[in-house]
């Protein structure tokens, strides 16, 4: 599958269109679900996954194979939904870490009926700075170093906005599972 790929990228580098069809059949369902996951409207998550492509087939030569070719298309998809995101007035700001309360974060206790689509429902109710960092965090698998680059923010107020992010998701899981409960 990945020779396949490799030729298909070989091909779209030579400005091939059909081997660039070929990759955006292949990718678009997985990164229109990556910028559903932070774009609220499906229009706008289209849009986003379009351009997303573009820059990658635009840049094409910049891909370096170390990174598969998903991850890098990710990347860029991700990057584009930031940029509407910036466009709609979200601000990340560095924070004092000394403003936050220690407290034991081991203690999600959760009835197992707590469903996926409950904890997503959950992390959109979340202020936009925090969950932008809870998705690339939990759901991208991206570190703080990544964030703070993709973010352009210090790694210390990626992990703050995680923090308070995962506080808050907490609070609002808890308040779902009590509310099942009687």
């Amino acid at each position: 599958m990945q020779k396949q790929t490799e030729s298909l990228i070989k091909a779209s580098k030579k400005g091939n269109q059909v081997a660039q069809m070929q990759l955006y059949d292949k990718y678009c369902n997985a990164m229109f679900t990556v910028a559903c996951r932070y774009l609220n409207n499906e229009e706008d998550a289209k849009d986003v996954m379009q351009e997303g492509f573009l820059k990658a087939f635009v840049n094409l030569d910049k891909y370096k194979p170390e990174a598969t070719f998903g991850a890098w298309l990710k990347r860029i998809v991700i990057n584009q939904c930031l940029d509407v995101l910036k466009k709609r007035q979200i601000e990340f700001f560095e924070v004092e870490v000394s403003e936050l309360q220690t407290i034991n974060e081991d203690e999600w206790n959760f009835d197992s009926s707590l469903t996926k689509k409950g904890i997503i429902n959950a992390i959109e109710q979340l202020n936009e700075k925090h969950k932008i960092v809870i998705k690339l965090y939990l759901i991208e698998g991206y570190d703080h170093t990544e964030i703070s680059e993709i973010l352009n923010i210090p790694s210390k107020t990626s992990r703050t906005h995680l923090r308070r992010g995962k506080l808050k998701l907490q609070e609002l899981l808890k308040q779902k599972y009590n509310e099942a409960r009687y």
